[in-house]
């Protein structure tokens, strides 16, 4: 599993696209975003994020049931066990908050996926906004998700056999896990 963060319209997208490209076969990506009614900027988001994917690849969107979607794609009897996206936790996360999960619950899916993404054999790529580097949001519901996000993002990233920080369409490898 490859672990890609980085902050906004750095580039982690468009690399984990390459790479899946890159390594043949089937691809499917599993998308956690959703546009609300009348949310005109999130549905053109959405759809320049599909433009850039190739026409072949299957694209599954599930804004909460992540590693549910993931083991019914990539589960028993599926030869060979295709390229999986998963773009993104960012919003993955703010869906589950705003589902009105609670953080223990939250951190229990991300261990479940960094689990998942561990033992899956084929090729998983995982794309994450890093948003610890700003300031401290003012408000109480920012600074949840900005703490939650992050625990999220050490969790799954902790599974990861890459993780990597995206900065301008770069990557910059992240040391492994003290202690692995």
């Amino acid at each position: 599993m490859t672990f890609l963060t980085g902050g906004a319209r750095s580039g982690k997208s468009s690399i984990a696209v390459r790479r899946a490209q890159a390594v043949g076969g089937p691809v499917v990506l599993v998308a956690t975003g959703q546009a609300d009614d009348g949310d005109v900027e999130m549905a053109d988001r959405i759809a320049r994020h599909r433009a850039e994917r190739p026409a072949g690849w299957r694209t599954v969107e599930e804004p909460t049931e992540l590693v549910t979607a993931l083991r019914e794609v990539a589960g028993p009897g599926t030869d060979p066990c295709p390229t999986m996206v998963v773009d993104c936790l960012s919003l993955w996360v703010a869906n589950l908050m705003a589902r009105g999960d609670d953080e223990a619950t939250t951190l229990e899916q991300a261990h479940a996926l960094g689990r998942w993404g561990a033992a899956c054999p084929g090729t998983v790529l995982v794309v994450t906004n890093e948003v610890g580097s700003g300031i401290v949001p003012m408000h109480p519901l920012p600074r949840d998700y900005r703490d939650r996000l992050g625990r999220v993002n050490a969790t799954v990233a902790g599974y990861a056999d890459l993780a990597q920080l995206v900065v301008a369409g770069r990557t910059l490898t992240l040391d492994p896990v003290e202690g692995t």
